[in-house]
């Protein structure tokens, strides 16, 4: 939206959305919480089980055009996932032997890598800024008025979203990972024309998932105050504020202390309404940043990344986990390959496995036939089903999809990426074979059905007809609808570029990032912060003035210094100035 002059729009109908969506969630659990305790003690591990393998099946939906390629990025996801010390036998599944990965690879460095370095690679690779070209950003009044009219027209997708986030926030440890997909999904399936104009500046979008996100709040404090069981990291926080002040969640907290919890539920919703009062007031320089140079945005975003991403495990391997899925996100952003289910595969595989091995030694087989299992499965595999039941529908029957192959193959260079995606799931399946059963059983049908869903694309890929739909006599609303299903991921802004100065602005860009590190690695960040923001605003093709490269660089400095060193306290990683003169680790910080 802010590629199409509608930053302020997007922004405004984010905030009234979040706002009734965490005011409806504390409202529902106001009134839900003393029925709720009881419908709470029925969910096991095999309904946990079945919430996350659900948010897996949200991989088709969220696929768009290409269900097979984001089944086969959901499991190299979920075999991601499982990187680290094996919790049933302590099998280590591969760590290359490095300590890092012991524990698997973190989130944090993940999400970055996949979602915000390929955005700010666009931005390098194309030179402009958010909103580039003759656009006005609506940053006027009447910006701000559209969006929130927008959230009360759809005043309907809010409140079942909300449902929906309330719900999902309620389910510990899941709710929190996948409300955002499902919610968006949801609304993708059930929003008329959602299908043509999702990931293209539908304000829906915005509004589904916004209000969603923040009605899981209300529902995390269910399981937190009933039971004692956080629902999210920062529910984590409030359990541990319990038991500083001496409060025990469960029947207590629903009895004697009940004023104590309904303050709670209020409160989350009062923050809510000021939290959106004071994005309202700031939204309209919100909106303007969409209009700044790229180089005016990309030191400082850059900075803020790195240190995010060290925040994963406060280790090294956080930021070379960054680099490296930053990779791999830009190469499938430009392939239009989805990224979103491989998050999601990383998010929830751990939990899928986790959950699987209790229900099996707790309940043997009998898990599968609890009736709440059986519902959530069945909804599962229609999500999962309902893509392909769509193409074969649009090819005028499953024999005609079928047969609509040639013997010729459409070699093409991106499928290179097939063949590297193929030889490391190649690699970690032989890997897993030498391991023991219970260790190795998952990850062997997780890389076989990845490894298939994978191998099916590339034939189809290879061998597909490309006028194959022309001959089958499909009407011309069917043969819109083919072209106009989207792939649920942005669309790269450099498909007007030359491939080969793609590359080329590519290449540069990561070599700012591993210079970046490298200078960090030598003299450590905080040092490296002004060196990195006066080399990449003067040496860049758009040169700014010093009047800006100075300021830039002093402020960024002094606000990293004293949130993240001061107040934040974060250790930082060793350095080779550090280690060669260790006088220096007392006078320059970060070092």
């Amino acid at each position: 939206m802010a590629k199409r002059g509608e930053a302020s729009r997007a922004l405004s109908a984010a905030y009234m959305s979040s706002m009734m969506g965490g005011v409806f969630g504390a409202i529902l659990m106001a009134a839900l919480l003393p029925v709720l305790r009881p419908m709470m003690l029925y969910i096991g591990s095999p309904e946990l089980l079945a919430f996350a393998v659900l948010g897996i099946s949200m991989v088709a939906v969220l696929s768009g055009s290409a269900p097979l390629r984001g089944l086969a990025a959901g499991g190299l996801g979920l075999m991601v996932s499982m990187v680290g010390s094996d919790p049933q036998t302590g099998t280590l599944r591969w760590t290359l032997d490095s300590l890092y990965l012991w524990e698997g690879a973190p989130i944090v460095p993940i999400v970055l890598g996949l979602f915000a370095l390929p955005e700010l690679a666009d931005l390098a690779i194309s030179r402009t800024s958010i909103a580039p070209g003759s656009k006005q950003l609506q940053t006027s009044a009447s910006g701000m008025i559209q969006g929130a009219r927008d959230c009360y027209k759809h005043w309907w997708l809010v409140l079942r979203c909300s449902w929906i986030g309330a719900f999902l926030g309620a389910v510990p440890g899941i709710g929190g990972a996948i409300v955002d997909w499902v919610a968006y999904g949801h609304a993708l399936k059930t929003e008329r024309g959602a299908a043509s104009t999702f990931g293209k500046g539908d304000v829906r979008g915005v509004i589904a998932s916004e209000s969603a996100n923040y009605a899981k709040e209300g529902g995390s404090l269910v399981p937190t105050v009933a039971f004692g069981v956080p629902g999210s990291a920062g529910m984590a926080i409030l359990l541990g504020a319990f038991l500083i002040h001496g409060l025990v969640p469960g029947p207590d907290m629903l009895t004697k202390n009940l004023d104590i919890t309904y303050a709670m539920v209020w409160s989350v919703a009062l923050a809510n309404i000021l939290g959106a009062g004071l994005c309202y007031l700031f939204s309209s320089q919100f909106a303007r940043l969409a209009t700044l140079r790229y180089t005016l945005i990309l030191p400082a975003t850059l900075a803020i990344i790195y240190i995010g991403a060290f925040q994963g495990s406060r280790n090294w391997g956080d930021l070379y986990t960054l680099l490296i899925f930053g990779v791999l996100g830009w190469t499938m952003k430009m392939l239009k390959w989805p990224r979103p289910p491989l998050l999601l595969g990383c998010v929830l595989g751990e939990i899928v496995e986790r959950y699987l091995f209790i229900s099996i030694q707790r309940y043997g087989i009998d898990w599968f036939a609890r009736p709440l299992v059986i519902i959530i499965f069945v909804i599962a595999l229609i999500g999962l089903l309902r893509p392909f039941m769509q193409d074969v529908k649009i090819h005028g029957g499953l024999r005609r999809m079928l047969t609509d192959f040639h013997a010729k193959p459409n070699l093409q260079k991106d499928q290179i990426f097939y063949v590297f995606l193929l030889s490391v799931l190649g690699y970690m399946m032989w890997e897993a074979s030498h391991w023991n059963m219970s260790a190795k059983i998952v990850p062997m049908i997780v890389g076989s059905v990845a490894g298939v869903c994978m191998a099916l694309s590339l034939f189809n890929y290879m061998f597909r007809r490309p006028e194959a739909q022309a001959e089958l006599g499909m009407g011309e609303a069917a043969r819109e609808q083919v072209e106009k299903k989207i792939h649920m991921d942005l669309d790269s802004g450099t498909d007007d570029i030359p491939m080969r100065t793609v590359l080329v602005r590519a290449a540069m860009f990561f070599g700012w990032l591993i210079a970046f590190m490298a200078s960090m690695a030598t003299i450590g960040l905080i040092p490296t912060v002004p060196i990195f923001v006066v080399a990449f605003m003067r040496l860049e093709e758009t040169k700014e003035r010093w009047s800006l490269v100075i300021p830039q660089a002093v402020l960024l400095t002094i606000f990293v210094y004293v949130l993240f060193d001061q107040l934040l306290t974060i250790p930082w990683p060793p350095t080779l100035l550090g280690n060669w003169v260790p006088a220096l680790k007392g006078l320059i910080p970060s070092i």
